[in-house]
């Protein structure tokens, strides 16, 4: 379903602060990976390699993230990050992000989490960036999930 995506991973030692709680930062790293590989599952990459000549190189600058914590997690625990896309406009997506801690077949929520991202063209002559339409070759492969979904 091209509105959904869910992966899994494993809390490592190095994503833990001293308490032995996943550093809340990493809750946003674990988000960008996320966004990165549903954007694989649709047969893109968030930084294409290769570039139409002529053409502008377009990229996904984030202009909000957030996240609300609601149980830890700790080293070695199980934690499926289930994106949603939660909005579509012209130049900018919105997911909500849930982060689930895996036990044999239960998910329980610990965290959840917003990011904005909004297409742009990157000039590398001037180092600039300015908002873009989404190309449509990506803008029909996303649909907004379901309310229901959503709540």
């Amino acid at each position: 379903m091209p509105y959904e995506f869910k992966a899994q991973r494993r809390v490592e030692f190095s994503d833990t602060d001293m308490a032995g709680i996943m550093h809340y930062s990493n809750f946003f790293r674990f988000m960008e990976t996320a966004e990165h590989a549903f954007f694989r599952s649709l047969g893109y990459s968030i930084a294409p390699r290769q570039f139409d000549p002529g053409e502008h190189r377009i990229g996904w600058p984030r202009v909000h993230a957030s996240c609300d914590y609601h149980k830890p997690l700790r080293f070695e625990d199980m934690v499926e990050i289930h994106l949603l896309v939660a909005e579509r406009k012209t130049k900018a997506i919105t997911y909500q992000i849930r982060f689930n801690k895996v036990t044999g077949d239960e998910r329980t929520e610990v965290a959840r989490g917003k990011l904005t991202v909004v297409c742009v063209t990157w000039d590398p002559v001037s180092h600039s960036m300015k908002a873009t339409t989404i190309p449509q070759s990506i803008a029909e492969k996303v649909e907004v999930a379901p309310a229901e979904l959503l709540a």
